[in-house]
């Protein structure tokens, strides 16, 4: 008989147990005042801890270097005709977004002198020093001979848009002319380069190892004619750099 009266007792305290340990869950509003005094105590913002730190940003300049030839990606224009060239484009550019100026109407240079003597280091430099001094820049570069192997017609590309983009850069670098095997179809396509250029006033930049003369036997008469209107010329002179024996 005292059996069933005992297990009726322990019945009746199990709830009692299970009361006891069940906790109320907290508001999420307590959490965060918590939270929030704590970091109070601590001297940290309540804001700053959930801020993720803003992205420095990046120059033009920082992204151009992975367009630019590993050899040329720290040139510097030093000669005092590049330099005065450079300036003069970076202050003819109309203010745009932000009020960077931008690329307009200019004058081009062409960079002329004997193998060696780095004419294509002066053009990465020129590049360089309108960037850096925040210009917004689209421009393109590449040598004669990519030129033509770029452009060649071939099934399922379009050469003549391309020709087209490179007709209305802004600003264009076009390394070694005249050292390419020349034809008829490359001197065609020289000329309809450079003349669309020469007629909307597009800077320029060209270097050669050819002097006036062999390049208008290389490219003809209406290129040369027009190289002469359009760029100051600047020579560069002095030994092959890269004969030259690096200094221990």
């Amino acid at each position: 008989m005292d059996q069933p009266h005992q297990h009726r007792r322990c019945l009746r305290r199990r709830p009692l147990t299970t009361t006891a340990l069940t906790r109320a869950p907290q508001q999420p509003a307590r959490i965060t005042s918590r939270l929030g005094d704590i970091l109070a105590q601590r001297g940290i913002a309540p804001d700053a801890a959930a801020q993720e730190p803003a992205p420095e940003p990046v120059t033009a300049l920082e992204q151009a270097e992975a367009r630019i030839p590993a050899r040329f990606r720290h040139a510097l224009a030093d000669h005092p005709q590049v330099t005065a060239w450079a300036d003069a484009i970076a202050r003819a550019g109309r203010p745009g977004p932000g009020g960077a100026p931008g690329i307009a109407e200019g004058p081009s240079l062409r960079i002329v002198g004997p193998t060696g003597t780095g004419k294509t280091h002066q053009a990465y430099g020129a590049i360089r020093s309108l960037l850096a001094a925040g210009v917004r820049l689209r421009w393109e570069a590449v040598t004669a001979a990519d030129l033509y192997a770029r452009l060649r017609p071939r099934p399922g590309f379009d050469s003549e848009r391309d020709l087209q983009s490179l007709m209305r850069c802004p600003l264009l670098l076009l390394d070694d002319l005249g050292a390419a095997k020349t034809s008829e179809w490359t001197e065609e396509l020289t000329y309809r380069l450079i003349n669309h250029r020469y007629e909307h006033l597009r800077p320029t930049l060209i270097t050669s190892n050819l002097t006036t003369d062999t390049l208008r036997a290389a490219l003809g008469d209406r290129v040369a004619s027009r190289l002469a209107q359009m760029t100051e010329r600047v020579t560069l002179e002095g030994d092959d750099r890269r004969r030259q024996k690096p200094v221990a």
